[in-house]
């Protein structure tokens, strides 16, 4: 048995309230009472004051306890003492721990045959304080287990509470990344096409670009609403067709002066729907980096598929002259990273001859 707890504040104020009564009746009782030993006074107070030790010391007060039994031997208040000692161990058995309870038990034992051996006449009160400690001891053990059993509920309370908590960030985690993957592209569309309104040959084509993006927009955004309320998803939202993402991105390159070559068949029926869909998810975001960053040139989109292995390969030129200031999170390459590795793949995104190459490979079996 490990060590018991603390005394909770109601049993401190109890066991105080209880211990300052108990010392006030006997002096009252020593100073209206005539003839009485005033040794006998100081064992009686000594015994009652020790209770106040199993407050921060069970061992010390179990040891003090001892002490003054020794002592009222020499007063003759031994019985009186004893008493004392069969109500503390209920204490022993609310605070202490396998050695201390099996050592008060022995030390309690003898020392109640050391009385009724003293005095043939004690046989029966000492009988009745050993009922009496054994009852004490019940009790303790009884309360011992209660407020284990309520610590133990109040961790495991604070346990679900912190599960919970974690629960709900790792929701709004999820709310804000998905609002990232399916709106922030959107925006950088309808941002790029903004600063190319200017231009009146290119005007009416950017118009009809901001009123796609925007409409994708809402539709992605009802999408995330609705996933986030736990609601019937949308049957037309389509959120992992890596050719229609494909077909989206090309469309988008082309409508800001990017020509595009592609190779590979993203219909392949060898891609599994998951690594689908996180290739669909690498092809947006990259697609948003590309608006926002990329130079003039081509832009190349490869997918090779094998039975193995699904490679997605995405090269921009880099710009030449900065571009116009876009805002960035500066999170979708980590989230990219993170997509293709929870798949088990390889992720990269560096410089190479010029180009920005985004690479993914994730295995299709």
């Amino acid at each position: 048995m490990t060590r018991g707890e603390k005394l909770s504040a109601i049993e401190r104020i109890v066991v105080l309230v209880i211990v300052t009564i108990t010392v006030a009746t006997d002096l009252i009782g020593f100073f209206t009472t005539p003839g009485v030993n005033p040794v006998a006074l100081l064992v009686s107070v000594a015994s009652t004051a020790a209770f106040v030790l199993y407050l921060w010391k069970p061992l010390i007060a179990t040891c003090a306890l001892g002490v003054v039994f020794a002592s009222s031997f020499l007063t003759g208040s031994e019985l009186q003492v004893l008493a004392a000692a069969a109500v503390a161990a209920g204490f022993v058995m609310r605070l202490g721990w396998t050695s201390l309870i099996l050592s008060y038990t022995g030390v309690f034992l003898v020392a109640a045959a050391i009385v009724a051996n003293g005095d043939a006449d004690s046989g029966v009160n000492v009988a009745l304080y050993l009922i009496f400690a054994t009852v004490a001891g019940a009790v303790g053990f009884a309360l011992r287990l209660a407020f284990a059993r309520g610590s133990r509920l109040e961790r495991e309370l604070e346990e679900r509470a912190e599960q919970e908590r974690q629960a709900v960030l790792a929701e709004r985690r999820w709310i804000a990344g998905e609002l990232h993957d399916s709106i922030a592209h959107h925006l950088t569309v309808v941002a790029l096409h903004v600063q190319m309104l200017e231009d009146p040959e290119t005007s009416n084509d950017s118009q009809e670009a901001i009123r796609v993006a925007a409409r994708k927009a809402m539709t992605d955004l009802r999408f995330v609403i609705e996933l986030a309320d736990d609601g019937p998803q949308s049957s037309s939202v389509q959120t992992g067709d890596l050719a229609a993402a494909i077909d989206e991105a090309q469309g988008e390159f082309e409508s800001a002066g990017h020509s595009v070559a592609r190779e590979g068949d993203p219909r392949d029926e060898r891609i599994p729907r998951a690594v689908e869909i996180v290739l669909a998810r690498i092809v947006r975001e990259s697609a948003t980096n590309i608006l926002k960053y990329a130079g003039p040139g081509e832009v190349q989109i490869d997918l090779a598929v094998d039975d193995e292995v699904a490679h997605l390969t995405l090269r921009s030129p880099l710009p030449t002259t900065p571009r116009r200031e876009l805002s960035s999170s500066r999170t979708g390459l980590g989230r990219m990273a993170e997509r293709v590795m929870g798949a088990s793949g390889e992720f990269s995104a560096d410089e190479i001859d010029g180009f920005w190459v985004v690479s993914a490979r994730l295995p299709v079996v």
